[in-house]
């Protein structure tokens, strides 16, 4: 079945049917993490019934068909993101452990005075673990900057490479604002100087089609609750000759090829990069959430999330007190905004739209940077995914209207 209307796609989530404060919840926090099909739903629970053995560990029939429903995910993955080879695609815990994996492998690689090339716009995630290994291998972390309106200074970019850059680490799009960054620009620019390029597509995966080898990334990561699968469970693509010339992350079981006291071989891709026993539950179920996002109208999600982002921000404009980042700019399914009111935070924003069961995030959104450049302390986020609809927009302006108004 090919979901194609707002309606069919609202009925596959049970939890927007609940209620908060004793208002239908209008859940608008989908950067911070999205909802769960029934497809997903019924597949975990299906699983915990009749699949729930340890994986590649076992000659019974039930670890082999655990096996085969892992291994057959991750085959989905590789055809979502294309990807020559499924061996490409390591399982994670999520962004995060993606962006440690690659910035860990590089401790024995950067020298002295190599450089790092990050953006204004990054998550900390992809900000905290270059600066430790900055400090590991003596590298210098260097930074693009942004315009008044959140933009990648593009000139500046180009003026920062040089033969010294070795990785360039960039978002595609911006967690805090919504931007979408150039990256088939930034990354064929950081080719030019030899130097690798790590896409953290968090925020995209849900929202744009994304082709890793017409994009030429070298890495690309994301997690899987962005893309309506369970916490803990992610992606670090890599290009197959360069995973085999880095070390592995983690060291212990499944990871190995033979171990003895005096020397231990790793085993060939992905394992070499997935120690331990994976989440062979989340593993799977994010090639079920892939399989939810394969059945929606391609037309459809693209037009109708461009719709809600620009209803949106045409409705928050109507309002005099509210301030909108980087409201020009090329953004894709986030809206950050303050009120222009004196002594009113984000964080009072947040907790009396919750009073009408309106969910957003409130904060800096963990974009300290950002919110330091725009000189802020944090903005409310409505965030929206495939399931939102034109009428909880509305909603959410007539109840933001009665924020202002009670906290004015």
């Amino acid at each position: 079945m090919i979901l194609k209307s707002i309606d069919e796609v609202r009925s596959q989530f049970p939890f927007l049917e609940r209620k908060v404060n004793n208002y239908p919840l209008i859940y608008f926090d989908n950067a911070a993490t999205t909802q769960k099909p029934k497809m997903v739903l019924d597949a975990m629970l299906d699983y915990q019934i009749n699949f729930n053995a340890n994986v590649h560990r076992g000659v019974h029939t039930v670890s082999q068909e655990a096996t085969l429903l892992m291994e057959n995910s991750r085959k989905k993955i590789q055809k979502f993101i294309n990807a020559k080879h499924d061996h490409e695609i390591i399982f994670t815990k999520g962004t995060t452990e993606g962006i440690n994996i690659v910035s860990h492998s590089f401790r024995n690689i950067l020298k002295k005075d190599d450089e790092i090339l990050i953006s204004y716009l990054e998550h900390h995630s992809n900000i905290v673990p270059w600066q430790i290994l900055c400090q590991q291998t003596g590298a210098k972390l260097k930074v693009i900057p942004i315009d008044l309106e959140g933009v990648l200074d593009l000139s500046a970019f180009e003026k920062l490479l040089s033969e010294k850059t070795k990785i360039v680490s960039v978002t595609h799009i911006s967690n805090a604002l919504g931007i979408i960054n150039p990256i088939e620009f930034i990354i064929k620019k950081s080719h030019e100087f030899g130097a690798l390029v790590l896409i953290d597509a968090a925020q995209s995966i849900a929202h744009k089609k994304i082709d890793v080898q017409l994009l030429d990334a070298d890495f690309l990561v994301f997690s899987g609750h962005k893309i309506f699968a369970p916490t803990g469970t992610g992606v670090l693509y890599g290009k197959e000759k360069i995973l085999n010339s880095l070390p592995p992350f983690h060291g212990g079981g499944e990871m190995i090829e033979s171990v003895s006291f005096e020397k231990t071989t790793y085993a060939p891709l992905p394992f070499k990069f997935e120690a331990g026993t994976p989440n062979f539950l989340g593993n799977t179920l994010l090639g079920t959430a892939i399989d939810f996002v394969n059945s929606i109208d391609t037309d459809f999600l693209k037009s109708h999330e461009e719709e809600l982002l620009s209803y949106a921000t045409l409705e928050l404009s109507k309002i005099n007190e509210i301030i909108i980042y980087a409201k020009d700019s090329n953004r894709a399914n986030v809206i950050s905004f303050n009120l222009n009111l004196p002594g009113v935070s984000a964080f009072d924003v947040g907790m009396f739209l919750d009073k009408y069961g309106v969910a957003i995030r409130t904060g800096q959104h963990c974009t300290q940077p950002i919110m330091d450049f725009l000189k802020i302390q944090g903005t409310a986020r409505a965030s929206f995914s495939i399931y939102n609809s034109k009428s909880e927009i509305d909603n959410f302006i007539e109840f933001l209207k009665k924020t202002i108004k009670f906290l004015f």
